[in-house]
């Protein structure tokens, strides 16, 4: 997902919550031409991603491929930070001229389906112009919903926890799949008695956290169409948070806001941090320790609640030219040559041509393959939590809230019943 993991989910959680509240209140017109077509049956398609300079490069070597392929389909492109490129995204939406083929999400799908602007791609898979064989893990299904698939995975994760190996060897613990929550929050307290150092940067404001929580519970963060859970359940959850903020096993909030952009875990005043698997490349080239990949605390000692999440192409329901979409978003997900360029810029690579096609050379990269692996193999993965439209919204503003409530500026029963509130208003847009 971001740039070496650092630029997207993660960064936004910590960094741009407050922007991407206003995504779902901007107001615009239409901007650009459609994608057209020449004198000599060239056809252009216009394709928008978010990330850094760096995945452009990998994606532009990769359309370079394509055009070569297929010399009657030209790409043009555009790509922005993640906050940008939403905000361009919801302008050229309202005005009827999304880009062809588009970087997305599971927290849009339902929003931009609502709207009419996603291209149902089984008509195109049916024609077989696509094809959704050879996914890994069923990781296809992240861009399922209601029936239709409105989105195509390139690379695929899950949510894992991040250690300072060198941390918590000196403080006696070692992370065993099945530990439960009991066992972790001690973890952490042994982590701050011995080595005087917080155990955890902060893991109470990520929604996709709490939904792993709530799923080990039987519920989910999410239902099809609101909150599968309910005010005591949020209030228990931030007032365990804020109480070990207060007890200094988790990182005072003012100190994460201060290490920004590097995580206080790389910089050294955390032993761990729950991310992403992919993101967590950035603690190698952010910190002087090493850091690994551990279990996600349980409550039953077996089920973590994990699934695979997705970056995916989707296909504006407007294009022109539905049957180039579809063989572009083909090539980019199944190429093994794509595979190779991309390598895990996006997630682990989603299918099986691309994945066996690069080979990492890095310890990091090595290691989050071997963790998605070993996750799938231990039967522990699920089907991810259906989001309904304004989940991005709802995202934003349990970061966001979360925050306040940790430094102290908003109670937790008022925390509680402003999310609430927040949530009721944008999953009614």
């Amino acid at each position: 997902m971001g740039n070496n993991g650092s630029v997207e989910r993660r960064t936004v959680l910590k960094a741009a919550g407050a922007s991407l509240a206003t995504l779902g209140l901007a107001a615009a017109t239409g901007c650009g031409g459609d994608g057209g077509g020449a004198g000599d049956g060239t056809v252009t398609i216009r394709y928008a991603w978010w990330g850094a300079d760096e995945r452009a490069k990998r994606i532009n070597r990769s359309i370079a491929l394509f055009e070569k392929k297929y010399p009657k389909i030209k790409v043009k492109t555009d790509f922005q930070d993640y906050v940008a490129f939403w905000e361009k995204f919801q302008t050229q939406a309202a005005g009827g001229n999304p880009p062809d083929v588009f970087q997305n999400a599971v927290g849009f799908l339902r929003k931009y389906d609502k709207r009419g602007i996603l291209l149902d791609l089984k008509s195109q898979i049916d024609a077989g112009n696509l094809s959704l064989e050879n996914f890994r893990a069923g990781v296809e299904k992240v861009g399922q919903v209601d029936g239709k698939q409105l989105g195509i995975p390139v690379g695929s994760n899950t949510m894992s926890l991040v250690v300072d190996e060198k941390v918590f060897e000196k403080a006696g613990v070692k992370p065993e799949p099945g530990w439960t929550w009991d066992e972790y929050f001690a973890a952490l307290k042994k982590v701050h008695d011995g080595q005087k150092t917080p155990g955890d940067t902060g893991y109470f404001a990520i929604m996709y956290l709490y939904d792993l929580y709530l799923r080990q519970n039987g519920k989910a963060f999410f239902t099809e169409d609101g909150l599968g859970f309910d005010e005591a359940d949020l209030t228990e959850w931030w007032t365990d948070g804020y109480n070990r903020v207060k007890a200094g096993i988790i990182t005072d909030p003012k100190r994460v806001e201060q290490d920004k952009p590097k995580s206080s875990l790389s910089a050294g005043h955390a032993a761990s941090e729950f991310t992403w698997d992919n993101f967590t490349v950035r603690y190698t080239a952010e910190g002087d320790s090493s850091y690994g990949l551990a279990p996600i605390p349980t409550t039953d000692g077996k089920q973590t609640g994990q699934y695979l999440a997705s970056l995916m192409l989707s296909a504006s329901a407007r294009t022109k030219h539905p049957k180039e979409v579809a063989q572009f978003i083909d090539f980019m997900v199944h190429d093994p040559e794509v595979g190779k360029i991309m390598g895990y810029d996006r997630g682990i690579l989603a299918t099986t041509e691309q994945f066996e096609a690069f080979k990492p050379a890095d310890a990091p990269s090595k290691a989050i393959a071997q963790y998605e692996q070993d996750v799938a193999a231990a039967g522990v993965l699920g089907t991810i939590t259906p989001h309904p439209a304004g989940a991005d919204t709802v995202e934003s503003a349990f970061l966001r809230i979360g925050g306040d409530m940790s430094q102290g500026t908003t109670k937790v029963p008022d925390a509680v019943k402003q999310f609430f509130s927040e949530a009721k208003t944008a999953l009614a847009v």
